[in-house]
């Protein structure tokens, strides 16, 4: 894989090898096995390579074919190569050696903008067309690899990581209070609902499932659609439903394989990566290869304070998987000298934005840094199962069906589930009816701190653009079911955040982070089979627990009781450093120029509510989590240094620099 950058200027000015020596210049923070630059009058590409897969060693990037006038910079790893291969006629005696790139420029070639509805893996690649004068690219159809330009008086830059871009003398790094707005409103994981916008004004980024052009200094997206709409699959028996889920989800898996480095892959003791080690280590053993799993358990003094279906610590589960798969070496990470707080500005500088999966930051960079240090190639994970092979959430399911008046199979369906999880059907009941006939209950108030000033919301009418994305004040949408997983899968807002922070955390560690629950031969064939095949006979996540039989113990494959919680110990974790935390946001408090966007109200009941109730369980604290948040916008905002950093524009005052 690699970071990749470009100026183009569509005056015919020619461009500055100096200009784009600097945008190299910061890339060189990332490892490098290669890095090269090509140039014609008006158009620069670069590329800093770290080589992953065997085809990209030694590989020519940016590539310029002479016969058809295309060159291209990429950043890609393409999964369905002998199907490519066919369709565009390539000789066998090419095909082995052949890096990625140059498949995409064939394809582009023959498909032109229309290349994207034919690759299928992880891509962002940029193209230019000699003779059209043209500069294309695209962004896969889940963002899963990061794209970011700039556009003005003729003049266009990109580049896989923010930072380069603004070397550039006509970029200038200021706030994006839209972009800011929507991520201290949205209360879930969800940066922004706008994913053109990045945190710095001057500075787009490319969407998912979206292509790019550049003629004449004028841009266009398009967005491309390779997700399935309205397909389904019917097949006559359940086995039917199971073999053929093996037989998509075994090529997701072996695709996710190639590298001629080591392979490794997150643990948990849950069904997703589990199921991914199982499937991955069916084909490395014919390679006579191990598989290295990295596991993230508490520190050795850490009180489980957590309820007794709940695991901190997944050992017990992810032994089960390794003993009963096999041909695994072990990794357990306690991580005793990370945490949450400590970490803020090494993820900021990683990440370039602010973030909100602060509880779990810790342990995931150290799964990055320690797979790095052992040479790992390809990591694995089942990161987005939750949205695909694992889908299947009981209670809403069994809400549809009181709703829909199947009593008959809802009665069927709950004394399975009931029979299950061991729990009475009566204490089911409350839960399940409140989802279906929510107006017949008292709301229930939703905790989690309002982050945003409310003038400010209200001057950038923040929530009623929310609201126009389908998500509510307190981060739910109001779907039912049948639109629930759809929904999740087609908006490119939440899957964007997963895809630029694991495209930087790869960058920065040298390592490819591929996820075959995210294979878009996967996904549709989630969207596509019936919603029976997820839940049934009191089964939530059936299809997957169905489809493990043989490759996961029991004890992991039909767990409905214990759930692991990784990162349940990022308080403990920060108790040396708790008085520097209220120091911090004591200090944020002070700060007018940082004010103006946060909650001050907010902020400061929530300090108080955290100073008098400081206990290790705080984990899900809702004041301490806002608390949290506020602290990593406040350390990003202080990376603007200086009052021309905030320059007048869309209606605010220009305030001075940000600091203590």
């Amino acid at each position: 894989m690699s970071a990749i950058t470009g100026i183009h200027h569509a005056n015919n000015e020619p461009v500055s090898i100096d200009q784009g020596i600097e945008m190299m210049k910061v890339l060189q923070k990332y490892p490098s096995d290669d890095i090269q630059i090509w140039q014609q009058k008006n158009i620069f590409l670069g590329c800093h390579s770290q080589w992953i897969t065997p085809e990209s060693v030694g590989e020519q990037l940016p590539f310029y074919d002479y016969e058809r006038q295309l060159a291209i910079t990429s950043d890609a790893m393409i999964d369905n190569r002998d199907e490519l291969f066919d369709k565009l006629g390539i000789h066998h005696e090419e095909r082995k050696g052949m890096p990625d790139s140059q498949l995409i420029l064939l394809s582009y070639s023959k498909w032109e903008d229309g290349v994207p509805n034919h690759l299928i893996g992880d891509f962002a690649f940029m193209i230019w067309d000699e003779r059209k004068q043209k500069l294309f690219g695209a962004r896969d159809f889940s963002g899963t690899r990061s794209l970011y330009y700039n556009s003005s008086d003729q003049r266009f830059a990109f580049c896989t990581v923010i930072e380069p871009l603004l070397q550039l003398p006509y970029i200038k790094k200021q706030l994006n209070e839209e972009w800011l707005a929507e991520y201290l409103a949205i209360p879930n994981m969800i940066d922004a609902v706008d994913v053109t916008k990045t945190a710095i004004r001057d500075i787009q980024q490319l969407p998912p499932s979206h292509t790019i052009s550049v003629i004449n200094g004028k841009i266009k997206l398009s967005k491309y659609q390779v997700l399935s709409l309205n397909e389904k699959i019917r097949f006559k028996k359940d086995e039917e439903y199971i073999e053929a889920f093996r037989d998509i989800f075994q090529k997701a898996v072996d695709s996710s394989l190639r590298t001629f480095k080591d392979v490794g892959s997150q643990l948990s003791g849950g069904l997703d990566s589990g199921s991914v080690v199982s499937f991955a280590v069916k084909t490395l053993q014919k390679q006579n290869k191990k598989l290295h799993t990295y596991s993230s358990i508490p520190v050795k003094d850490f009180e489980d304070y957590t309820s007794d279906h709940y695991f901190p610590d997944e050992r017990p589960f992810i032994r089960a998987t390794v003993d009963y798969v096999g041909s695994i070496e072990e990794h357990y990470l306690s991580l005793d000298d990370k945490n949450s707080y400590t970490d803020i500005d090494d993820w900021l500088d990683i990440i370039e934005t602010p973030y909100k999966a602060f509880e779990n930051s810790f342990w995931i960079k150290g799964i990055f840094e320690e797979a790095s240090k052992e040479g790992i190639g390809i990591l694995l994970s089942g990161a987005r199962g939750n949205f695909t092979i694992s889908w299947g959430p009981a209670y809403d399911y069994y809400a549809h069906l009181l709703k829909s008046m199947r009593w008959i199979r809802f009665a069927q369906e709950l004394k399975s589930y009931s029979r299950n999880i061991g729990v009475g059907r009566k204490n089911l009941l409350d839960p399940i009816s409140k989802r279906a006939f929510p107006r017949l209950f008292k709301e229930e108030n939703y905790q989690f701190p309002m982050l945003i000033n409310p003038d400010f919301a209200a001057k950038m009418n923040v929530f009623e653009k929310l609201q126009n994305y389908g998500i509510e004040a307190n981060g739910f949408t109001k779907r039912t079911i049948h639109g629930q997983k759809n929904y999740l899968i087609d908006n490119g807002f939440i899957w964007n955040t997963s895809g630029t922070t694991f495209t930087k955390l790869s960058l920065q560690y040298g390592l490819l982070l591929r996820d075959p629950t995210n294979d878009i031969r996967v996904v549709n064939y989630c969207k596509s089979v019936p919603l029976e095949q997820f839940i049934n006979n009191g089964m939530d996540r059936a299809l997957i627990r169905k489809a493990t039989e043989g490759y996961l113990p029991d004890k992991v494959r039909l767990n409905q009781i214990y759930k692991g919680v990784q990162g349940m110990d990022w308080v403990h974790r920060m108790s040396s450093n708790w008085l520097e935390l209220i120091k911090e946001t004591q200090e944020l408090l002070k700060n007018k120029d940082v004010t103006q966007y946060l909650n001050k109200e907010s902020i400061s009941d929530a300090l108080s509510k955290v100073l008098e109730d400081r206990k290790g369980d705080m984990a899900l604290n809702p004041q301490l989590r806002g608390l949290m948040r506020s602290i990593i916008v406040y350390r990003f905002l202080q990376t603007f240094e200086g009052g021309d950093k905030y320059e007048e524009g869309m209606g605010r005052t220009k305030i001075g620099s940000i600091g203590y």
